[in-house]
């Protein structure tokens, strides 16, 4: 039985076992302890005689594949010293070139018939693809397994690799590492009785077999062992994270009767939907217990999530305190701004002359206002004037001061890290209450994930009124004549007296030139750069679209620039607005009926389908025209034709974190660190996820300190990385 007071053989550094190979480990993979490389797993197996698919290599990846080698032909340079060897490779299928220059000894080596693991950059030469002076590692002479060495009667692992660290080195030093490993040193995180009650493998076993299998059944049993430490950790500190949260003292928030939120659900002209007042109802009595609420909202564009949160901080304001709603851009802050304030009428206009009695200031807050506005606005938030502020990170700084802020309300989180969430919370003695808020539909066990350490609510009903919005994929290349009738669309909307968006997925100024020229070398050298907003303006305004009031809208124009643009064509003075994504999310402009989004393989699914939330927002039917030149087989068009086919957000944010791969599920700007699944997939996985979440709250209520449990509570550390375990403190 290990002592958990004493250091576990995990974290020795690899420079004091491995030497000189760990510089290389270090960085080229980021390892530097027995931990970091024993649990940096095999990306896949391969066994005797099976060879990889050299069709499915992309250009610029670093590659490791097994294959046989069919010619070696070694070519003097002419007139000049020296030579290149040209190896040919194959799967049987399709052919892969080796090029080494002047190592005509490797010749000896690199001969026909034999098979091998090369590792390298995948390039481009006369239209072949290749790899320049590989590494590799060759199995034996023979097909017989005994002489494929330290390979023999094993899967293969084949590992995520660098240049400088191709797998088989990595196969290499995990050999060396698990040989002189002291496993009774090494304390095992998960009970022992929950172990046996899962049918798991100890950890030892895990660790052993997940990087040498003997065979599938030892990899399967590996690999559902380390799914659960990666799920039950996870949900261990989240239990923990919402334990503390709610043993912490707040300010409970009841709103009066007969105030401010009286007042302002007597002059709404519609009725809340039913999902709006269950969802109120929950939050609601979260703000009224004296413990801060954390709660997600999360809805399909145009659900009315606005309107919700608008009343929270009503509420709040009624009950004394002050509500701060950070907004990621400064076009949606001014956008929440417009609206709240036009929503609230005389309500907005507390203290001034024509004011409600109940009513309140709402001060908006950005980093381009003018130093007067800023200064009232400072003024407004320190003597309490202002009951509700909207703004960007501008809010986040040293100089803002509150009187009484008692709900921070954050829009569109995957924006913002926790920081920066954390900093706007801070300015408030006792914690705040959160209400979250994101209209990127989340998949159920990514949000036990991802935001685990918040209560979800969900809206899924569309106010009354909304139209639907029809989408379609338009191919320019194949089809012409369907882009020329997407504008005759848009003519024929601007015709009925409705307007129109055009996106683009970049600007076209010099400043973005660069970055579009490396992105189209990165996406291959027959790629055109992405559509830019100020050529496709130009070329409407003279072309398909000429006579109609076309403007520009980028996030590069001067603050004051960008909200006469968002005021005129709010105010219909505009017929199309051709923007970049700074419309992506809050913009809210009922008569806009059709949208065309240029180059639409270029954009996410979740962003594509928050994009056509624009349009269909008022009683007229929603068009939005997703334009591609991408060919009808390709993977990008398989994609625009799942947006085009649903509305359903949720089926379409699985669709997305399926093609974009899980990555870190807390998100780079989440945790800064690098990502912390590696086994467990959050859309495979659920049934492992949702009993990890019950046995960990199980786990937590009895022993919130985890003080039976040390070995558990030092995996917290090890396992998420002291960065990460700081994040979910912060939350």
């Amino acid at each position: 039985m290990s002592d958990p007071s004493l250091p576990s053989p995990l974290d020795e550094p690899l420079k004091k076992l491995l030497g000189a190979p760990a510089k290389q480990l270090a960085e080229g993979l980021d390892l530097h302890t027995v931990g970091d490389l024993l649990h940096h797993f095999p990306r896949r197996y391969s066994e005797r005689g099976e060879l990889t698919s050299l069709d499915s290599l992309e250009v610029d990846e670093h590659v490791t594949v097994i294959a046989r080698i069919e010619k070696c032909t070694l070519i003097p340079f002419r007139g000049r010293k020296g030579d290149r060897l040209e190896v040919v490779v194959t799967d049987g299928r399709g052919r892969l070139s080796l090029t080494f220059f002047n190592q005509r000894w490797r010749e000896k080596d690199l001969r026909p018939g034999r098979s091998g693991m090369f590792a390298g950059k995948v390039g481009v030469f006369n239209r072949t693809r290749q790899l320049t002076n590989p590494d590799y590692e060759l199995f034996g002479e023979t097909d017989d397994p005994e002489a494929v060495g330290r390979f023999a009667g094993r899967l293969i692992p084949v590992y995520p690799a660098s240049a400088k660290a191709p797998s088989w080195r990595l196969a290499l030093a995990v050999d060396t590492i698990l040989d002189q490993m002291d496993w009774d040193r090494v304390p095992d995180p998960v009970p022992a009785a929950l172990l046996a009650e899962r049918g798991l493998v100890p950890l030892r076993e895990a660790l052993e077999q997940i990087h040498r299998p003997r065979n599938h059944a030892e990899r399967l049993a590996a690999q559902a062992r380390l799914k659960w430490d990666e799920a039950f950790v996870l949900q261990v500190a989240l239990a923990r994270r919402r334990a503390d949260e709610s043993a912490r003292p707040a300010v409970a928030r009841k709103p009066q009767q007969g105030g401010l939120l009286d007042a302002f659900d007597a002059k709404l002209p519609f009725t809340l939907t039913e999902g709006q007042q269950k969802v109120s109802a929950e939050i609601f009595a979260d703000l009224a217990v004296e413990h801060p609420m954390h709660r997600l909202l999360q809805g399909e564009v145009g659900s009315g999530k606005t309107m919700v949160a608008l009343r929270a901080m009503l509420g709040v304001v009624d009950a004394g305190g002050q509500a701060a709603l950070l907004a990621p851009t400064e076009v949606l802050a001014q956008q929440h701004h417009r609206s709240i304030v036009e929503m609230m009428g005389e309500l907005a206009e507390g203290g001034m002359l024509g004011g409600a009695e109940h009513g309140t200031k709402v001060a908006l807050l950005t980093g381009s206002m003018g130093v007067p506005a800023r200064r009232q606005a400072l003024l407004d938030l320190v003597s309490g004037d202002a009951g509700i502020v909207i703004g960007t990170h501008a809010l986040i700084q040293d100089k803002v001061q509150f009187l009484d802020l008692g709900l921070v309300v954050v829009d569109e989180q995957h924006r913002f890290g926790v920081e920066q969430r954390d900093a706007l919370r801070a300015k408030s003695e006792r914690p705040p209450h959160l209400l979250v808020m994101t209209a990127t539909p989340i998949p159920r066990t990514v949000a036990m994930t991802v935001f685990g350490d918040l209560e979800t609510s969900v809206l899924d009903q569309l106010p009354a009124g909304r139209s639907p919005i029809s989408s379609h994929v338009v191919p320019a290349v194949e089809r012409p004549n369907f882009l020329t009738r997407a504008w005759e669309r848009v003519r024929e909307e601007v015709g009925k007296g409705h307007q129109a968006y055009v996106v683009c997925p970049r600007i076209g100024d010099e400043e973005d030139e660069k970055a579009a020229k490396k992105a189209a070398k990165a996406e291959g050298e027959d790629r055109r750069p992405p559509l830019a907003v100020l050529d496709v303006a130009e070329e409407l305004r003279g072309g398909p679209l000429a006579g109609l009031r076309v403007e520009i809208l980028h996030g590069r124009m001067a603050p004051d620039a960008k909200d006469d643009v968002m005021r005129r064509f709010a105010a219909g003075a505009v017929d199309v607005l051709v923007a970049t994504t700074v419309i992506e999310v809050g913009v809210n402009v009922p008569n806009s009926t059709v949208m065309v989004i240029m180059d639409a393989d270029r954009f996410g699914v979740s962003q594509l389908h928050q994009l056509r939330g624009r349009v269909g927002r008022g009683s007229a039917p929603g068009l939005c025209l997703l334009v591609t030149d991408m060919p009808a087989a390709s993977a990008a068009r398989e994609r625009l034709d799942a947006v085009a086919g649903t509305l359903d957000g949720f089926e379409l944010s699985r669709i997305d974190l399926e093609q974009r791969r899980e990555g870190d599920v807390l998100g780079q700007a989440q945790s800064g660190v690098r990502s912390s699944l590696r086994v467990l997939s959050v859309l495979e996985d659920e049934d492992v996820i949702t009993a990890a979440r019950a046995e960990a709250v199980s786990l937590i209520s009895a022993d919130p300190d985890l003080t039976a449990h040390p070995a558990l509570r030092s995996a917290l550390d090890s396992l998420l990385g002291a960065e990460r375990a700081e994040y979910l403190e912060k939350g």
